[in-house]
């Protein structure tokens, strides 16, 4: 049989962090991917002890440890997005930039740097590399508001400000960006803004009423499900609708899994109804 008939099952790469608590990092990622039904490789940048409510140790992996890993998974599978997680030093992100130079499948920048439980998952000294080594090779980027003042420098104080801050990093490194606005006070709607060069459009869900450590893992739990989305085939604008119908699904369907703590759990329910996704005007804000 010509192998370019052969119709390959769809799969997806994560190059990110192991969490032990199982809420975030690789973990969510291919807990995710096979809730998609999307096959998952992996490459673990770093091996953390954490839970939702703290990060106790974070040892990272070598950079020669990292590249090899990606480069055993590229030698023999095609992924069909590749989506990166907490990276955890400058020197890690350059490798991990310089393994991923040549390719030719979306790329889905989740620039991790802090837990959910407050814990720096990436030194300052680091954002710089980022900016400069992988950033500019992203099809998509999906920061939360720390993270976009991190990045830029410029104070996010309003849902006025998603909008100028996710064209912004649309421009600076020509790929699209979603701009996550779960950490600002919004009534009883989550706001995010969604810019792709000349297109924006506002994503909105009502707000879950959650307890706090059930929101650990949402930013890893969306970047991988738009991959997952990508990697099927789906439109940019249908994936990412489909991933934010996910994670507000797993948080309206979180588990409980001790006395104090619940997780957001792949969903049973189709939630696409309360999920909003409509185009922005230029300067209607």
């Amino acid at each position: 049989m010509n192998s370019k008939t052969i119709k390959r099952f769809p799969s997806a790469l994560t190059i990110a962090g192991s969490d032990s608590g199982g809420g975030a990092g690789i973990q969510a990622d291919l807990r995710t991917f096979n809730a998609f039904n999307i096959f998952g490789y992996s490459a673990i940048c770093a091996v953390t002890a954490q839970n939702p409510l703290k990060v106790s140790e974070i040892a990272l992996m070598s950079p020669g440890s990292v590249t090899a890993q990606i480069n055993a998974v590229r030698e023999v599978f095609s992924p069909g997005a590749v989506k990166t997680g907490m990276l955890g030093s400058g020197t890690l992100i350059k490798a991990v930039a310089e393994a991923l130079v040549q390719l030719d499948v979306p790329l889905i920048v989740d620039p991790v740097m802090i837990a959910s439980s407050g814990a720096a998952l990436l030194p300052a000294d680091a954002v710089n590399t980022l900016c400069k080594e992988l950033l500019p090779l992203a099809t998509w980027i999906t920061p939360n508001i720390p993270e976009a003042e991190a990045l830029s420098g410029v104070k996010i104080n309003s849902i006025r400000d998603l909008e100028p801050a996710a064209r912004r990093f649309s421009e600076i490194w020509d790929c699209g960006c979603i701009l996550k606005g779960g950490h600002l006070p919004s009534g009883d709607i989550s706001f995010d803004v969604v810019c792709m060069k000349e297109e924006l459009y506002e994503l909105s869900s009502p707000i879950v009423k959650i307890s706090g450590n059930t929101a650990h893992g949402t930013g890893c739990t969306l970047s991988a499900a738009f991959a997952a989305g990508l990697a099927r085939g789906a439109t940019w604008q249908d994936a990412i609708k489909d991933a934010k119908t996910f994670v507000y699904g797993s948080l309206r369907e979180n588990i409980q899994l001790g006395e104090l703590v619940c997780a957001m759990y792949p969903p049973k329910k189709n939630w696409s109804d309360e999920i909003i996704m409509r185009p922005i005007i230029r300067g209607e804000r």
